[in-house]
Parts: structure tokens; C-alpha cells; sequence
């Protein structure tokens, strides 16, 4: 809370713990595309059976957020690759860049790499918390991947109340509950670990995970993902404009945005959409489906106990024949179409 009133008025200007934090990214054999942040702050402790409280402490440190920027970041994988960038405003850093190595070869069977992080000048931090190197990992899917999967989060594998009145009930779950705590959508991680399967079994299907959650959600969804067994596999938030910001809105949605990103990375891959007809899923993929009518093998929805929002879907949907789109009820029914179509 001091720091905070420090940077209200001004009087902020001592960085007392750097911590560089990447978001798994991804990338092909000569491009990475790698996300992260730079604060001034020290890792999320959240554990499996925390007190409400300590709950509620963490969300408050998830949003109470001190970024900073200007910072040089340089990113290595092992002695071979060297890039660098620098922070924006918000602490965030991309590393979008084609490389002369073929950075499969640092990949592990799954076809994670792991680099290094560190930035590159001293920051004025002076607490024995400060480290000056970090590790991120990104994926480059195998060549003999048979197809992608690019799926949303909330309310397709993680129930939110995002259509709940006033978004009550997703304030509730997002904030007030331990990421430990929350319940996968029933089937969820079965199905999507049988798509990573595919058909030939060896684990090659890289898998996409997307949210118009901010980036400060970013270690509890992460956490929900791994302990739930979903397949490994990027996490790509979206950062929330602030009130006094005045760059230039993106041109597309955040998901639209990140999905064409995902297509022309892998631009030989064809790919399973999954999301829910809760909020704007199936206008976005849909559209997606017609702008890439040879890329999208199926979408599927995953139903919402919502009138309006599925009377509004079906009539997107209905008459829409590029790619077959199924409005499920349960994985299970989306388990029985993929298995009919020989996608697993």
C-alpha cells in the first residue's frame, strides 16, 4: 500500500524487486514469438490449500501491479541465440524474430524449449529478492503435428458466469476463488488430451489456450490448466487498456487477432476452434472459418444456459456451411464428432 501512494503522488522511484515474468509462448524451427513483463514485484505464492484470505491477497496482488519500463531484456537459448528488446510503458516486452538457427533442435520430446531471460542493465534494485535471470519455455509444434488445436478458456474449459447478471458470478469465481479450487467444464481435459493424441497417438497436436482475461490472470490460469491435466501448451491473454491510454486501438478483436497470428505461423497446419456461444466465439470463428475455409477442420461450441446469447448464435451458425460447426452440450458429443471425422 506505501508503494502504491509513493506512485500516486509521485514519489516512487526506487525499484525494490525485479521480476521479469514470460508467458509460454511459441514459435516455428526460425521464428519465436515470446511474451512477457517486467515489475517490480515478487512471484505469486498461491497453494492448493490457502486460506480465503490469503486468496483474497493474492487477487489484490494479481491487479496492484508496478510495472517498468524502459527495460532491456535479452532473451538466450543455450550458447546459439541471442536476441534483445525493451519494455513498453506497461512493462511488456515481445520478442517477434526470425532466427538463423533451427531452434527445433533445443526443443525436448514435447517440443518445449526453454530460454533464458535477464535484463541487461542495472536497475537500481537493492533487496536480496532481485535476481537478474529467468526462465520462460515456448513451444514449437512437431513436424508431424496432424492438426492444431486453438481453444478459448473462459466458460469452454473453465466455467465463469460470464453471461451471469452484472457478471457477478464471474467476479466471484475469477477473484474469489483459489485457482486449486475451480472445477474444469465435466470432460474437458479428456477431450482435449485425446485431440493432443490425435490420431496416431503421439502426443504432436500442439494445443492454444485464449482469454479476453488480463494478463495479471496469467500464473492462476496457468496453475488451473496444469493441476486440471490439460495438455501443455501457449497461454495468450490480453492486456487491458487503461483509461488514459491513447495508442491506437487494435484493428481486430483479441482473440481474432491472436488466432490469424496462430495461422500464419503455422501456415501448413489446419487447425479444431473451440469455444462457447456465451459471448463472441462463434461470430469471430466463424468469420475465421470463411477468411481460412481450407485451414478450419470444425468448430465447436460449447452450449450456454443463456436464451438470448444461444437464439443469437444459432442464427450465425445455422446457415453458415464452410466448416462444420457443432453446439455441444457435453465433450462428449464433441469426443463422438472429432472420432466420426477421424481426428482422433
Amino acid at each position: 500500500m506505501l508503494k502504491r501512494l509513493k506512485k500516486i503522488f509521485g514519489l516512487y522511484n526506487t525499484i525494490e524487486n525485479v521480476l521479469i515474468t514470460p508467458y509460454r509462448s511459441y514459435g516455428t524451427h526460425s521464428h519465436l514469438y515470446v511474451l512477457g513483463r517486467a515489475l517490480d514485484d515478487i512471484p505469486l505464492n498461491i497453494v492448493e490449500d490457502q486460506s480465503f484470505f490469503n486468496t483474497l491477497k493474492n487477487t489484490y496482488k494479481q491487479f496492484d501491479s508496478f510495472e517498468i519500463p524502459d527495460v532491456p531484456i535479452q532473451l538466450r537459448i543455450k550458447n546459439s541465440v541471442s536476441l534483445n528488446t525493451v519494455s513498453n510503458s506497461e512493462g511488456y516486452f515481445l520478442f517477434n524474430e526470425t532466427v538463423n538457427k533451427d531452434l527445433s533442435h533445443f526443443a525436448n520430446d514435447e517440443g518445449w524449449i526453454t530460454y533464458d531471460l535477464n535484463y541487461t542493465k542495472e536497475l537500481g534494485a537493492r533487496t536480496k529478492l532481485a535476481k537478474k535471470e529467468f526462465q520462460g519455455e515456448m513451444l514449437v509444434p512437431d513436424i508431424n503435428a496432424e492438426y492444431g488445436i486453438i481453444s478459448d478458456i473462459d466458460d469452454t474449459i473453465l466455467h465463469t458466469g460470464v453471461t451471469s447478471f452484472l457478471k457477478l458470478r464471474l467476479l466471484k469465481n475469477s477473484l474469489l476463488t483459489n485457482a486449486y479450487q475451480r472445477i474444469p467444464l465435466k470432460g474437458a481435459s479428456h477431450l482435449y488430451q485425446k485431440l493432443h493424441l490425435g490420431k496416431s497417438g503421439k502426443n504432436k497436436n500442439p494445443v492454444f489456450y485464449l482469454s479476453n482475461s488480463p494478463w495479471n490472470m496469467y500464473q492462476y490460469l496457468r496453475l488451473f490448466l496444469d493441476f486440471n491435466k490439460f495438455p501443455k501448451g501457449p497461454v495468450l491473454l490480453r492486456n487491458i487498456r487503461g483509461p488514459f491510454d491513447r495508442s491506437l486501438k487494435p484493428e481486430k478483436p483479441h482473440k481474432q487477432k491472436e488466432i490469424i497470428n496462430i495461422l500464419s505461423t503455422y501456415p501448413h497446419l489446419k487447425f479444431i476452434l473451440i469455444g462457447d456461444s456465451g459471448e463472441h466465439d462463434a461470430s469471430i470463428y466463424t468469420e475465421i472459418a470463411a477468411q481460412y475455409s481450407d485451414r478450419i477442420l470444425a468448430i465447436y461450441l460449447r452450449s450456454v444456459n443463456h436464451e438470448r446469447q444461444m437464439q443469437r448464435v444459432k442464427s450465425i451458425v445455422d446457415d453458415f456451411d464452410t466448416t462444420p460447426v457443432l453446439m455441444v452440450d457435453s465433450s462428449v458429443e464433441a469426443e463422438e464428432h472429432a472420432r466420426e471425422n477421424g481426428f482422433i
